[in-house]
This record gives structure tokens, sequence and C-alpha cells, in this order.
């Protein structure tokens, strides 16, 4: 078993880290991706393929994570690790070979992606109850801490991939993943070993999964549409479809805990919320997953759309630029990652998730000081601290998570944590999105209108004012100058060479999109600080280090001293060596003591 641990952790940090590449890789590769499929921004109804090729992936990878670890208790939690990784790489196979162009590419691209979002959604529910299977619970946060490096690693790796890959060929997005999965495939189906305890005699809860994933992509579909335009609204909250999907979707989550407590054998037991340690590290996740989740996608758009064309950056090659420059938040949580997974194993998560939180919003508010045209040092430190204050958040806090549940629950309960994790992100993209659409709505007009009139151009108000936010937000985020396409799209309109030169420069655009995107950057940036302290308030009461590990001892040993601390819901017992033989302490699930 000593060496297996590191057998189980190698694979599943390879699986880890290849999916969470494959989650972010994209962002960067977009405008890459639609040049090679022949898809013009512009193109009506083009926007709905960008959000689904970005947020279909996380819809369903969030959708099948409770399910899928609910059946690993059941099943086995090795064989349907192996079946992901399986899955995964064909996915990645389908993506590299999609045939055709415009949107029939662009929908193949979308049901590929998905197919990788199942496999993804594997490997997520199983990875950390693999581990702590594998490790001792004073060995857990490292472990756990090397898995959440992987995987937060890959989301930030993701993006330097997707600008070096796309350069050369869109496909090799995709490809990078092939060899990577083929290798893994085989490296678990060979060495992994099942050594969780799994009863035959539990039967698979219908209904609950039914409940659960209705309601779950219901809503997060839901929130995906509600980004679109909708008659003269910018956004389509106010859609009565958008409406109704979100209200079914929200019903049907809120029913969820009543039908588990009525089934017998439940997909989820909801009586592992009563534990204060799981309880408070799933939400301090999802309230830092939703500080978190969209700012990626609005430094690349502030980066890609504004800073690098201001700076001189051809946009042709502001989406490799764009990576490259995000680079210090990676190494930020690099450096925190392992390091504070190693320290979580001897003080436990409290203190280290509650400061890497505080850290997090102090990133939040030092980016909502900046201007368009920023200094770039400032901006990579406040990067290099966000990464860090998430690496000591997150990998302290997902070893509380697995830690304080039964053995026989693991794998539902690392689906429960990676659920709303990833539920989070992509509520976040929406909520980042749709704040940035209504503050566009207000203020890119008069940006428009004042660039206008300092270039004496009197005739284009009323072309600009119409232009959707979207297509603004949409040709930042690609990388495009859309002043020739807005213009063309007008018959008949004339405009002096001279000023059509200036306003299909570099600068341009990106001077005349800053200050509305900006403001409304800013406030996005607030609600994340908010969100990342909140998170910080919820992560103090979760009390002191709790395992349950069914009679089992963890803590702190001073090889000085025959005693060990236990500390039990934030209760410190003191146990001699001789009194565990003796007069062993049975443990509940409550995270009291029997």
């Amino acid at each position: 078993m000593v060496k297996y641990k590191w057998v189980a952790l190698s694979n599943t940090t390879i699986g880890i880290f290849m999916a969470t590449i494959n989650g972010t890789i994209t962002l960067i590769s977009l405008p890459a991706i639609f040049r090679g499929i022949q898809l013009s921004p512009f193109q009506a109804g083009s926007f709905v393929y960008l959000l689904w090729i970005l947020m279909g992936f996380n819809i369903v990878t969030a959708t099948l994570l409770v399910t899928f670890g609910r059946l690993s208790d059941i099943f086995g939690r090795v064989k349907l690790f192996n079946l992901g990784f399986a899955i995964f790489t064909a996915g990645s196979i389908l993506l590299f070979i999609t045939p055709g162009t415009g949107t029939t590419a662009a929908l193949l691209l979308v049901i590929f992606r998905i197919i990788q979002g199942v496999g993804a959604a594997f490997l997520f529910s199983n990875s950390s109850a693999i581990l702590t299977d594998a490790f001792p619970s004073h060995e857990r946060g490292k472990a756990l801490g090397i898995n959440q490096v992987a995987a937060l690693g890959g989301s930030f790796i993701g993006l330097i991939l997707g600008g070096i890959l796309s350069i050369y060929n869109w496909r090799y997005v995709f490809l990078v993943s092939v060899p990577v999965g083929l290798i893994g495939t085989f490296w678990s189906y060979w060495k992994l070993k099942e050594t969780a305890i799994i009863k035959k005699d539990q039967k698979i809860d219908y209904i609950g999964n039914l409940t659960f994933g209705s309601g779950l992509t219901i809503a997060l579909i839901a929130i995906t549409y509600g980004l679109l335009p909708y008659g003269n609204s910018t956004t389509g909250w106010a859609n009565p479809e958008v409406i109704a999907a979100l209200s079914v979707g929200v019903f049907l989550l809120v029913l969820f805990p009543f039908v588990e407590m009525k089934v017998k054998q439940p997909m989820f037991r909801m009586s592992l919320f009563r534990i204060r340690a799981f309880a408070a590290g799933n939400l301090s996740s999802l309230l830092s997953a939703v500080g978190r989740g969209g700012v990626m996608l609005m430094l690349i758009i502030l980066l890609q759309g504004i800073w690098l064309p201001l700076h001189g950056y051809q946009y042709a090659v502001t989406p490799f630029w764009a990576g490259i420059y995000m680079i210090p938040m990676t190494l930020g949580f690099l450096v925190m990652g392992p390091l504070s997974g190693w320290m979580s194993d001897k003080y436990g998560a409290r203190v280290l998730s509650t400061i890497g939180m505080v850290i997090v919003a102090v990133a939040f508010f030092v980016l909502s000081t900046l201007g368009p045209d920023f200094n770039y040092w400032l901006f990579g430190i406040t990067l290099f601290l966000m990464g860090a204050g998430n690496g000591m958040f997150s990998a302290p806090n997902t070893a509380a998570i697995m830690n304080s549940v039964p053995a026989d629950s693991r794998g539902a309960a690392s689906g429960m944590m990676t659920t709303l994790m990833n539920a989070g992100m992509t509520a976040s993209l929406g909520l980042f999105f749709t704040i940035v659409l209504l503050s566009l709505t207000v203020n890119l007009p008069v940006s428009f209108n004042s660039a206008l009139a300092s270039l004496g151009v009197s005739n284009l108000d009323k072309v600009f004012d119409s232009t959707p936010p979207t297509v603004a937000m949409f040709s930042a985020f690609l990388g495009y100058n859309p002043v020739g396409t807005i213009i063309a799209s007008v018959p008949g309109l004339t405009v002096p060479q001279n000023v059509l030169n200036q306003m299909e420069g570099l600068t341009w655009f990106p001077r005349t999109l800053a200050p509305a995107f900006m403001s409304s950057l800013r406030v996005a940036f607030y609600v994340g600080m908010i969100l990342s302290l909140l998170a910080a308030v919820i992560s103090v009461i979760r009390g002191r280090r709790y395992v349950d590990s069914e009679a089992e001892y963890v803590a702190d040993m001073d090889s000085s001293n025959t005693k060990e601390t236990h500390e039990i819901s934030g209760v410190p017992i003191q146990a001699s060596s001789e009194e565990k033989k003796t007069n062993p302490i049975e443990y509940d699930t409550s995270g009291g003591v029997k």
C-alpha cells in the first residue's frame, strides 16, 4: 500500500490535469477555432455556439458529478475512473477530426465537447475519493494538494497551451489531449486497484438522480440562454422561456433534499451536511467558485480586446500573448497549492483557507483600481497573489471536506464537492457576462458618440448606437476589430478614407471600448471581492480539524511527547498511545464522539 498510494496519485493527477486543461484551453483558442471552421463572429446565431463551446463542457460535468460519484460508491471508483479516461480520450479524438465548416462544424464541436465533459465527470467525481482511500488521513492534505495543483494549474496552463497551439492549427488544441489520454487510460487500467469497500446490495436512486440531474441541467441551460439578446433587451433574462426554465430548475433542486430524505438508499446522504467541516467547506468552495469563475474570462477580454492592442500587439496575436501574460496567476497557484496542502496536514484547513480567500479579495480590490492602460508589473503581481490565494484555499479546503466524510460516502461526497465548484464557476460566467453586458448597454453608446465626435464624424452615431453590446464584447474576446464590419453592414454609407483608416487601426476601438468596459469590470471585481470575503467568513466557522475515521486517530505527533492532539469538530482531545489501545474512541459522522 505504501507504493500504491503514489500510483493512485500519479494516475489521478494525470487525469485531472488533462481534463482541466481542456476546460480552459478554448478560452484562448476560440479565435483560431472560429477562423478554422470559417464561422464569422458577426454571423447571426454565432454567439450561441460561442457560449456552448465555452460552457457546455462545464454544464455537462457539473450535472453528472454527483450521480457518477454515487455510482462509484456502488460499482467501484477505479472502474468508473478508468471509463472516464477512455471516454475523454475518445472525445478528444473526435474534436481533432471534426469535419465540415460553419455552423455544422460548430454544432459538432459542441457535441464532442459534451462527450469530453462526460469523461471529465467520471474523472472529477472519483479522483479525490481514490486519493482519500489510498492515503492515510495525515497525508491527505499533501496528496489532495498536489491533485488540486494539477486541477487549477491545468486550467491556467490551458490558457498558455491554447495560445501557442492555435498559432499553428486550431485542431492541435484538441490533439494535445490524445497522447496524454491514451497513456493515462493504459496506466490507470494497468495499475489502479480498487481499495474501497464496495457494498454490493446498494441500489441506484433513480428518482434522486432524475431530480438533481434535471434540475441542475435546466438551471444551467437557462443561465446560458439568459446571456443571449431577447427582443430589444441586451440579455435574455426577460425571456419567458428563460424565466420558466430557471424556475423549474431551481424548484427541482430545492425539491432534491426532500426527495433524498424519503429514499431508503439515496444518491447523496443529506445528513453529510450536518458535518460542520463538510458543510462549511462546500459552501466556501461554492462562493469562491462563483467569485473567481468568470474573472479569468474577463481578464482575457481585457487583455485581448484593450490592453494588448493599446500596446501595439496585432489582433491576430493577442490570444497568444494574453495566455503568456496570465502566467503569474499560474505561478502563484503552483507555488502555494502543494505547500498549503502539506501545511494543512499539520495545522488544518481553517487558517490557511481563510487567509487564502482574504488574499484573493485583496487582489480583486487591486484589479478594480486599474485603468485600461495599466502598468503590467502591478497587474502581474496581483495575478500572482490571486493564484497564490486560490492555492492556499483550494488544497486545504478539499482535504478538510474529504477527511470529514465516512469512507463509504467518499465518491458521492467528492461528486457533490466538485459539482458545487463547477456549477459555481458556470454560474459565475453567467453573472459576470450579465454585469458587463448590462453596463455596456448603458455606457457603450456614450463612448462611441464621444469617440466619433473627436473624429468629426456625425453620420455614424446611429449606426454605432445600435451596435449590440454582445458584438463589441464578442469582438474583444475573439481579438477582432469590428469597425469595418459594422460600417459595411449599412448599404451606401460612406466614410472618409483617412477616418476609416484611423477607426480600423489598433487603438481606436480599444480606446472607445475601454471606458464602458472598465466601469462594468470594476463592478464584477467588487462582486468577486465580496464573494471571496464571504468564503473567508464561512471558512473561519468550519471549526478545527475533524476527521471521520471510524476510530482512526489523526493529528500532529510531537516526537518528544507520547501524547497526540486530536481535534474532532473543534474539540481537542488528548490521548496517550496506551490509552488508545485500551480505550478506543468511536466517532460519529456528525462530528461528535459516541
